[in-house]
Order: C-alpha cells, then structure tokens, then sequence
C-alpha cells in the first residue's frame, strides 16, 4: 500500500503505518500457501469419502477472504476494543461449549462440534483466543491493585473450561488451554511455590488421562512402542518426507494424500513435505518462529501489562498449535488432531486463529500513549 501517505489520518492510514507489517505479510503468506495445498491435499481426501473433488477447496476458498477481512478488522481496534471483544467471545464461545455436551454432535468418539443455523462449529477453537485475552485482564487487573481477585476468577474460569473439554473429550486443547495460562501467569508474577505446586498438578493429571482415556493410552503407547497398535498415518507421514527429498515431488506429484484420511488438516505438514521438501517445510517453520519471536519482542516494548500478557497467550497459543501438527507428522510426539495454523482446513480453526492473530496485530500497533 505504497500509495497510503504518512501523512494520511483516515483510519486506514493511521492502521497502515501502525500495524507491524511484517508479520501482517507472513501470516498471509501461509494463508496464500494453505490454499495451494488445499487444491494439492484436499481433493483425494473429498473423492475417498464420496464428496465431489473440489469440495474442500471451495469450502477453504470461502473460509480463507472471510478469516482474513476478521484479522484485519481486529487488527483495527484498540486494547480497550479488543479486550472487550474477547470478554464478549469467551461468553458466548463458554456457552456454545456447555451447550455441546447437550446438542453436540459426536464424530470419532468425541462430542466436539454444534451444529448452529446449518454450520457446524467448534467453541473449543474460540474459547483459546477468548480465554487469552479474559485471562491476560484478570492476572493484569491483580497485579496492578485493581481491587479484582483477578487470579481466583482465571482459576475458576479454568476450570469450568477444563470440565468441558474433558467431558468431551479433547484432552489436547485441554493441555494447550492449561499450559498458556499457566504461562501467562508465571509472567505475571506467580511465585515460585505456586509453579511447583501447579507443575505438580500438570503432571498429575496426565498421568490420570492416561490411565482414564484409552484413546490417549492407545497413543502414548504407539509413541513409546510402534510395534504396539496401528501406525499407518504415520507411516504413511514418513514415507512422505522420505520421498520428498529437499526439493520434493512437486506440486500435485506426491500420493500421501490419497493413503491419508486427514491429509488435508492434521496431516497436511506430509504433504508438504512430499510435493515441496524438506525446504519448503524448513521454510514453514521459519515463518511461524517469525511470528512468534517478532511478536513477543514488540509486545515485551510495551508498558501495559494486559497487552503483554494477552500478545504473550495469543502467540503461546499459535506457536504451540503449529509446533504440535509439526511435531505429529515427524512422531516427535503423540498424535495429537489440531490443525497447522492458517495451512490446515478447518473453518472453525480458521477463524479463530484470524481473531487470535488479528488481536496481536492490533495489540502491537505502534500506539502514542498507553490505551487500557
């Protein structure tokens, strides 16, 4: 937007020489790279289970101009707006997520998705930015004195998430929830007890999941132990890589995703890995480290407390996700069904991370003056 002027006060000039632009640019790079794997993964996966080639794609098509017009419009707002914004989201995301234990819709032997006016949608994908920012007012509001028992109410708050996704079960998004809020309070100030005690609580309860879910006992088991049980998307990930190369197969060459039921979400790193290689997926992880890094030194230049706290949740949370599909596809850990940021297909996940994404770019606009 060379033809925006520094001098430009319209809110679109004052946005344009605020926002950081270069992540602005990266994270539409991965958008503008998802969509191409979409027409490369989807298709295979859309004709196996008896829908018609392109329906992934259009589905993605539509999704990506819609993600992308929110993260702008967040972008755009204040710390004030933006804080409100996602006490309004974690109200409503804490009640689509109670209402899915009663009229949600089971798939795979989880009771994750509610079917609203025809969409199907995912609270547990919105409840992450939304608790993020909840959780960055609370602990903010507590330390600076506000009068509000900011730790007690995030505790609570927690908690009542936790029963949720536990119930369904996500016992993933579960952890994630619980490590960025763990995190964003230690940065807040959490004594060192408390980190012991908390560390304590952590470890204990997924040592019971283990014990509790056979679904986790089945994948902890198969990480430890390949000869255990069935292995096949992974297998099938890893001769994805193999067969790539450092250059890959090239676009639209490789035959993963035919083998794979989810290569176009969960799987969708194998992909890449064998139509681009082993630079393409270097170049990936470079981004999202971009981002993230980026991200924490301009929020860590600010002095007000919720927004570091918030940028910090918000890019914990996205770094986190990326790092969990990446190291799935390379067995570097238990699979685990979340999908690569801004790459995957995923409505749901789509728009959340746009909201996510969006609040970090408009918390680390360059302001003049502290805005709350």
């Amino acid at each position: 937007m060379a033809f925006i002027a520094r001098t430009d006060r319209s809110v679109l000039g004052r946005w344009w020489w605020t926002v950081d632009r270069w992540t602005l640019v990266c994270l539409f790079l991965l958008a503008t790279f998802g969509l191409l794997l979409s027409f490369a993964a989807s298709p295979p996966v859309a004709e196996r289970i008896g829908l018609e080639p392109l329906y992934f794609v259009r589905r993605h098509a539509t999704y990506l101009p819609a993600a992308m017009a929110i993260m702008i419009v967040m972008s755009l707002q204040q710390p004030r707006q933006i804080r409100r914004a996602g006490v309004i989201l974690f109200a409503v995301s804490l009640l689509l997520l109670s209402a899915t234990a009663v009229f949600g819709v089971e798939i795979k032997g989880a009771t994750r998705w509610i079917t609203l006016a025809g969409i199907s949608i995912q609270p547990s994908e919105f409840i992450k930015p939304a608790f993020a920012i909840v959780a960055a007012w609370m602990f903010a509001a507590q330390r600076q004195d506000e009068g509000i028992p900011g730790n007690l109410i995030s505790s609570i708050l927690l908690a009542l998430i936790l029963t949720f996704l536990i119930a369904q079960p996500d016992i993933g998004q579960s952890g994630l929830i619980a490590i960025v809020w763990f995190g964003q309070w230690f940065l807040a100030g959490l004594p060192m007890i408390w980190v012991a005690a908390l560390g304590a609580v952590g470890v204990a309860g997924l040592t019971s999941s283990y014990f509790i879910f056979p679904h986790v006992t089945s994948r902890i088991d198969r990480f430890l132990d390949p000869a255990v049980g069935d292995n096949y998307q992974i297998d099938r990930a890893f001769e994805a890589f193999t067969n790539g190369g450092l250059l890959g197969r090239g676009p639209g060459e490789g035959t993963v995703k035919a083998l794979l039921p989810d290569a176009h979400a969960d799987f969708i790193f194998a992909v890449v890995g064998e139509e681009f290689g082993l630079l393409a997926c270097m170049i990936i992880v470079a981004m999202f480290a971009f981002i993230v890094l980026r991200g924490f030194v301009l929020a860590l230049r600010d002095e007000n407390l919720f927004v570091i706290l918030a940028v910090s949740g918000l890019l914990a949370q996205f770094g986190l996700q990326a790092l969990i599909n990446m190291a799935s596809a390379l067995s570097l850990m238990p699979t685990k069904g979340m999908t690569l940021p801004f790459v995957s297909y995923g409505g749901s996940s789509m728009m959340a991370l746009a909201i996510g994404m969006g609040m970090v770019l408009g918390l680390t606009r360059r302001r003049v003056g502290a805005n709350s």
